[in-house]
């Protein structure tokens, strides 16, 4: 079976295998991620790729990253959405009632609560879309067309939206090959799986009882919460805010870092940390030698944590605290870059909020033209030039990446502009009312020059030209969440079009 987070490095999508059920519960509970699904289900959905994204139907490549890998896993990821309202129920009941003909490994609502992630063995004689169409007729639903890639990834919600989950997931083995060539499943039977939300548990579950702390085999001897947060949150968040969880090759420098802040909240005591580090499969003679040699150091306190505890507490985000982390990798180092959110003018700052600071840059590069089209008149001084602010810009992003969160607020930047060339529109349908009635007069009804300044891409370069010669001079904008759709309508008039917008 295969479970694995994404993470990024130096800007690719990157994947590390989660190889237990206290640690899969930990990363879906962690961090802001019961905040987010919460305000997402209020219809934030702007908010989605701030949620943690898992991978099931393959391992990673070679050097740990996700794009473009072949390795196929023995469980695949179904994403079934845009179920009606009335039938989720009838669904969620008729997947629970065939989970082991299905060989169901997980399942879980999905973000804005339309429709079911799961997650099933792998039947090794059919491909990736054979076993979701085997899966979708088993269940007399349809699977997301788009997401039949083995290396799509899923929007985790948390352990709340969580409907039933074996242990068997977490064995991250690759398919196998038989001696006659064809892939064959290993089936071991692991822990029960969690009991389907209203039903009873199956003999032999958990009874409902919460996970052991982030160590996995101690528990008891110590709080597992500092002042009514989570240690797994707090955890959780510290990674998120210093560049992700750790991959092999910084697994130790990274946990003496981690056990050097968290012990400022923990008394200073090796016993607790013990308790409560992550191990990253790092023996245990190894951690007790790295939390021993943290605890060495002079005791100062630490800031980073004082402020994940107070953001936590406050229950806000990280670009909402005063200072946050910019993490970039250079040179295969990584760049702590700090940064005010109370620095960016107004409009600005509202726009990484909405999306979340990984896209920090990709909505500025959005945002810009639509900053310049409205401050039509304005020039700045460049090298002792005037120069207007005339901007073209092209964002590019794997799928999943979060980038449909930048519509929406493109949308808001232009909304007024775009209610007024409503109102232009609106005009330009009474004068060809005008001109039908008119059809076999002498006068005509005059041609209207209404400024319409929110031109579709989905046009002409000819009628492009002639919206842009009625706009007395100001500018223009333009917008379309695809570039194929200017490259595949204007093809060879593109380079025409480029001239004429310089």
């Amino acid at each position: 079976m295969s479970c694995h987070i994404i993470y990024y490095k130096d800007g690719a999508k990157m994947m590390r295998p989660v190889q237990t059920r206290e640690e899969y519960l930990a990363l879906r509970n962690g961090g802001q991620q019961v905040n987010n699904v919460k305000r997402i289900r209020l219809g934030e959905t702007a908010l989605k790729p701030r949620l943690v994204q898992m991978n099931y139907s393959c391992l990673p490549n070679e050097d740990g990253s996700l794009k473009g890998s072949t390795r196929m896993s023995n469980s695949v990821g179904m994403d079934i959405d845009h179920i009606a309202a009335a039938d989720l129920e009838q669904v969620r009941h008729r997947i629970l009632e065939k989970a082991d003909e299905l060989g169901l490994l997980m399942m879980e609502e999905s973000a804005r609560g339309e429709g079911y992630h799961l997650v099933f063995k792998r039947r090794p004689e059919l491909s990736q879309e054979e076993n979701l169409k085997w899966a979708s007729d088993l269940l007399g639903v349809e699977y997301d067309k788009g997401a039949k890639d083995i290396t799509r990834v899923f929007f985790t919600t948390t352990e709340k939206e969580m409907l039933y989950l074996k242990d068997e997931l977490f064995e991250n083995s690759p398919l196998p090959a038989s001696p006659n060539g064809e892939g064959t499943v290993s089936v071991d039977s692991l822990k029960t799986p969690v009991a389907p939300r209203g039903g009873t548990p199956s003999e032999g579950d958990d009874n409902g009882q919460s996970a052991p702390p982030l160590g996995g085999d101690r528990g008891g001897l110590f709080p597992t919460d500092f002042k009514g947060l989570p240690y797994s949150e707090i955890i959780a968040e510290y990674w998120r805010r210093t560049g992700g969880e750790p991959t092999e090759g910084e697994r130790n420098k990274r946990l003496h870092q981690l056990a050097a802040n968290l012990r400022a909240i923990c008394d200073d005591s090796e016993e607790w940390l013990l308790e409560l580090m992550p191990r990253f499969g790092l023996p245990e003679q190894e951690m007790k030698s790295i939390v021993h040699s943290a605890c060495k150091e002079p005791t100062k306190g630490s800031r980073l944590m004082d402020q994940i505890v107070d953001a936590l507490a406050r229950n806000v985000d990280e670009n909402e605290d005063e200072c946050s982390s910019l993490w970039s990798g250079a040179g295969g180092a990584m760049v702590n870059v700090q940064w005010s959110m109370k620095r960016f003018p107004q409009g600005v700052r509202e726009s990484i909020e909405a999306v979340g600071p990984q896209l920090a840059m990709p909505i500025v590069t959005a945002i810009c033209p639509c900053i310049g089209m409205l401050a039509t008149g304005v020039t700045l001084d460049v090298h002792g030039q005037k120069k207007g602010l005339n901007l073209i810009s092209y964002i590019a992003g794997d799928f999943a990446s979060g980038k449909g969160g930048i519509d929406p607020v493109v949308e808001a930047w232009m909304s007024e502009m775009v209610a007024l060339d409503k109102m232009y529109q609106m005009q330009e349908d009474e004068w060809r009312a005008k001109k039908r009635a008119a059809k076999n007069k002498k006068e005509q009804p005059e041609e209207p020059k209404l400024p319409v300044r929110c031109l579709t891409l989905n046009n002409t370069v000819a009628n492009l030209a002639e919206r842009l010669a009625n706009t007395e001079g100001k500018h223009a904008f333009s917008f379309t969440p695809e570039a194929d759709t200017v490259a595949q309508k204007w093809k060879s008039t593109m380079s025409d079009f480029s001239v004429m917008l310089r």
